[in-house]
């Protein structure tokens, strides 16, 4: 049976807030420029208030923007992402970095007959309250506990052999590694674990261009980057996610 779009929208588990110092920040930012636009007005400083002004507003539209596409666009974008896969339902599926599950979760809904897993170090400075206890009972709620697995490990060293999936999911995970030689490493052990015909799908915000290029190093068909648009500006266009696509050759 395939799964509806509103099965997908009607999300029962919790997961948090990506990367929760960030909007605490720009709220914090725009406080702050705002107690300086009203002190310098009654000050009579009149041009460095209306600048203040400006930009506590645009710190406030940009946290707005974030909250949005990290509570709702990226649920939006990945529902629509999966539907466009037409799984057959009996993949083994990969998510490198899954948080609390917003995207195994929702693959796991496409796969009565196989199995969805999921990989993380549970950093709740990635994700608001991230920790393997939660996304299982996030896997219960959302009624998929049977089909998913959940590991602890690293993305640059998979504890999975050689071709064992049909499908490496990541989103808003990889560039939290901080240096080149470690997300290269994350892409290679993408690929390694793809079966022939295999596809994999990253959603990111950084070091897009990055993934692109080591895909199409490594040999991989149809490597390409696009715009995600809208849904998932994490503070405005100039902080847009990317989707970098490939299949391993047959």
């Amino acid at each position: 049976m395939t799964t509806t779009a509103p099965e997908l929208a009607g999300r029962r588990g919790t997961y948090g807030v990506d990367a929760p110092y960030v909007p605490l920040f720009m709220g914090a930012g725009a406080a702050l420029a705002l107690a300086i636009g009203i002190a310098s007005t009654i000050a009579g400083v009149a041009g460095l208030g209306v600048a203040a002004g400006y930009f506590a507003f645009f710190l406030l539209l940009s946290g707005a923007d974030y909250l949005y596409a990290s509570l709702f666009g990226k649920f939006a974008v990945w529902a629509q992402l999966l539907r466009s896969l037409e799984l057959r339902g009996d993949e083994h599926v990969l998510d490198l970095g899954c948080g609390r599950g917003a995207v195994i979760l929702a693959a796991a809904k496409f796969l009565p007959r196989g199995r969805a897993v999921g990989i993380d170090l549970w950093k709740t400075s990635d994700q608001l309250g991230n920790a393997l206890e939660v996304t299982k009972r996030n896997a219960a709620l959302e009624g998929v506990a049977d089909r998913v697995d959940l590991r602890t490990g690293d993305m640059r060293a998979l504890p999975f052999d050689d071709g064992s999936f049909d499908l490496v999911l990541s989103s808003l995970a990889i560039h939290n590694i901080p240096d080149l030689a470690g997300r290269t490493k994350a892409i290679d052990e993408a690929v390694r674990v793809l079966r022939p015909g295999g596809r994999i799908l990253i959603v990111d915000i950084n070091a897009t261009r990055e993934y692109e290029a080591r895909l199409r190093q490594l040999g991989m068909a149809g490597a390409e980057r696009r715009s995600i648009g809208p849904r998932m500006w994490f503070g405005g266009p100039w902080v847009a996610a990317s989707l970098v696509s490939a299949r391993r050759p047959a």
